[in-house]
């Protein structure tokens, strides 16, 4: 999955997609210590992108935050 992919994504699909490639990391993490694991490149990528979707979702609460204190003070 391409970056520009996740950063459409909306907070929900990326908590999904977080849930996916951490299972898929473990996978690949038991394939990789039981000698089954034909391509490593495979887990480099899956925790490249595990870090991808942590840091858009990071930016992401940080953003809804700000805007609901501006709101906030705007009602005030």
């Amino acid at each position: 999955m391409e970056l520009d992919e996740i950063r459409q994504m909306n907070l929900e699909d990326l908590r999904v997609k977080e849930r996916e490639t951490r299972e898929e990391i473990f996978r690949l993490r038991l394939k990789m210590r039981t000698n089954q694991l034909d391509n490593p490149s495979g887990l480099r990528r899956a925790r490249r992108e595990l870090a991808w979707i942590k840091t858009v979702m990071h930016s992401k609460q940080g953003a809804a935050e700000t805007a609901s204190k501006e709101s906030d003070a705007a009602a005030s």
